[in-house]
C-alpha cells in the first residue's frame, strides 16, 4: 500500500501539544543540563567571509562530548531566523526526540528552546538538521560519546569533521538540479546541470552531481588548515565524521599507519591500512601511533573522482608545517564499487543469532536527467512503508539499480551488514551503509520502539528530491 504524507502535516494534531515540551528520562536523577545553540557563524573560506549555520555549546565551540553512562541532557535553543530541528545521528532516543520535523515533534521556532533527555549510545556520532537546506549550510557538529575503555586509555582524542561548502544557497543548487523546494517532488528541467554532471563521471557512473566551492576539515581549507598539536611518539584516536552534503571522501593518513577500530561508532575487528573511503554520514575511528621523532603529518580527505582535497595536520611543537595543495596530483578513484572495503569489516559485537521474522528487498532507483531518485518506485511524500513489529528480526536488501551510490541511513536502530551482492557476511554494525551502483547490500536488525522511523539516502539532494521512506514498527 502506498502512503502519502506531507512534511508539515504528519501527526500535526498530536505534534502541537509537544511545542516547548521537555522529555524526562525515567528513573534517573536529573543531570546538569547542557546548552546547545542553533545559530549563525562566520568562516574564512580562502580569504572570503562566509556566513554559515552551526551548533554551538556553552563554551562557544561546536559539538558535544560525553562519557559512556552520561545522560544526554541538553537544552536546544533556536537562535536562527527560521524554524529548524536537530537529529542526533547514531543515537537511539525515544522516537519523539529523534529530530525529524513532525515525526512526531514539530519544528523548533525561532527563539524557542526544547529539552532532551535520554541514555547516550557510545561512539563517534554527530548531530545535524534534518532539513537538507540547513544541513548544507553546515548546521551540524560532532556528538562524541567516549567508551569507558577509551577514557582510560592513554590516547589523545582528535576529531576531523568534514564538510562540502558552496557560496550559492541550497535553493540555487536545488533549482539547478531541477528539484522543486517543498515536499521534495522534482521537475523535469536540468537548468545549469552541464557543468555539474561532467565532473567526476567514471565508466557511466555519476560520482559527483554538485560542484562545491570548498571542502572543509574542522571548518578550514588547506590554505589555512587546522594544525593539531601532538607529542612525538604520541598515541592518537582520530575520529573522522563525513558531514558533507554530497561528497564521498578517501581518508589518507600518508606515511602514518593506522588501524580502523570502529565504523559509525560501533567497534570492529581492527584492520590496518592508510587509505579508507567514507561516504556521507559515516564515521570511522583510527588508532595512530606517531613516530618518536618530531614532525608534521597531513591527514587528507580526497574527493571521490576528483582532485580536490582537504584535511588537518598533526604536528609536534616546533615542527615545520609545509603547505599542502588543495588539489591532488591526480583524481581519486571511485569508492568501493566492488564492496571490497565493506567486506573487510567485522563487528566485535554482532547481532545474536536468531530466526528471521521479516525480509524485504528495497529498490533504489533514479537518474540525473530528469533529476529524480526513488525508493521502491515512490518519491516522497509517497512511500511504501517497511512494516514490522517491535522485537522482530528484520532483514532489508538494498538493491541499487541506479548509476549513483546511495548512503542509506535508518533512524532509531544500529543494524548489521549481513550480505554483499548476495554473499553472506558477518559484517560491521552501522547506521549508514553505502550501496554502490548496480549492487546490493543486506542489513539485519531487531526492530525497536513502536513508532515510525525514517529510512533514507543521506545524499542531501537525493533526500530533497524524495529518496526516503518509513520503517513502521507496530
Amino acid at each position: 500500500m502506498t502512503h502519502s504524507i506531507s512534511r508539515r502535516g504528519f501527526l500535526a494534531a498530536s505534534s502541537a501539544s509537544l511545542l516547548g515540551a521537555t522529555f524526562p528520562l525515567p528513573g534517573m536523577a536529573a543531570p546538569e543540563r547542557r546548552s546547545l545553540l542553533a545559530t549563525t557563524r562566520t568562516l574564512d573560506i580562502d580569504g572570503r567571509a562566509a556566513t554559515v549555520l552551526g551548533l554551538v555549546n556553552a563554551s562557544g565551540q561546536t559539538g558535544l562530548t560525553f562519557d559512556e553512562g552520561d545522560a544526554f541532557s541538553v537544552r536546544l535553543e533556536n537562535r536562527l531566523g527560521e524554524p529548524t530541528l536537530i537529529h542526533w545521528h547514531g543515537q537511539i532516543p525515544p522516537n519523539v526526540q529523534d529530530g525529524v520535523p513532525d515525526m512526531p515533534a514539530p519544528l523548533l521556532r525561532p527563539g524557542e528552546a526544547r529539552d532532551y533527555d535520554y541514555a547516550t549510545a557510545p561512539g563517534t556520532h554527530w548531530m545535524h538538521a534534518h532539513i537538507p537546506s540547513h544541513e548544507m549550510q553546515l548546521l551540524a557538529a560532532p556528538l562524541i560519546v567516549r567508551r569507558a575503555e577509551e577514557v582510560a586509555e592513554d590516547r589523545q582524542e582528535v576529531v576531523m569533521f568534514l564538510h562540502d561548502f558552496s557560496f550559492r544557497s541550497p535553493e540555487e543548487i536545488f533549482e539547478e538540479l531541477g528539484i522543486v523546494a517543498g515536499d521534495g517532488h522534482t521537475m523535469g528541467g536540468m537548468s545549469g546541470m552541464s557543468g555539474m554532471m561532467n565532473h567526476g563521471a567514471m565508466g557511466g557512473m555519476d560520482l559527483n552531481d554538485i560542484e562545491f566551492d570548498a571542502y572543509l576539515a574542522n571548518d578550514r581549507t588547506l590554505s589555512d588548515p587546522d594544525v593539531v598539536s601532538v607529542e612525538a611518539g604520541g598515541r592518537i584516536r582520530l575520529r573522522i565524521v563525513n558531514a558533507s552534503a554530497a561528497t564521498v571522501f578517501w581518508i589518507d593518513t600518508g606515511t602514518l599507519a593506522a588501524q580502523v577500530v570502529a565504523v559509525d561508532g560501533q567497534p570492529v575487528v581492527p584492520v590496518s591500512g592508510s587509505r579508507w573511503g567514507l561516504v556521507m554520514a559515516q564515521r570511522i575511528d583510527l588508532l595512530i601511533d606517531l613516530p618518536e621523532g618530531g614532525g608534521a603529518w597531513p591527514i587528507l580527505a580526497l574527493r571521490e573522482g576528483a582532485r580536490e582535497q582537504t584535511g588537518i595536520i598533526l604536528a609536534t611543537p616546533g615542527a615545520e608545517v609545509r603547505k599542502v595543495s588543495a588539489k591532488a596530483d591526480a583524481a581519486a578513484p571511485a569508492f568501493d564499487l566492488d564492496l571490497a572495503q565493506e567486506a573487510m569489516f567485522e563487528a566485535l559485537n554482532p547481532l545474536a543469532s536468531r530466526p528471521l521474522n521479516r525480509g524485504y528487498m528495497m529498490m533504489l532507483s533514479g537518474a540525473m536527467m530528469p533529476y529524480s531518485w526513488s525508493i521502491d518506485g515512490q518519491v516522497w511524500p509517497d512511500y511504501l512503508p517497511v512494516e514490522c513489529a517491535s522485537g522482530e528480526r528484520v532483514e532489508i536488501m538494498f538493491h541499487n539499480m541506479s548509476m549513483m551510490g546511495h548512503p542509506m541511513h535508518l533512524h532509531g536502530h544500529h543494524y548489521q551488514v549481513v550480505g554483499l551482492n548476495g554473499r553472506p557476511l558477518n559484517g560491521a554494525r552501522r547506521d549508514t551503509v553505502y550501496v554502490p551502483p548496480m549492487a546490493s547490500v543486506t542489513i539485519a536488525f531487531d526492530a525497536g520502539e513502536s513508532a515510525d522511523w525514517m529510512l533514507h539516502c543521506h545524499h542531501m539532494a537525493h533526500l530533497q528530491s524524495g529518496m526516503m521512506t518509513v520503517l513502521t514498527v507496530a
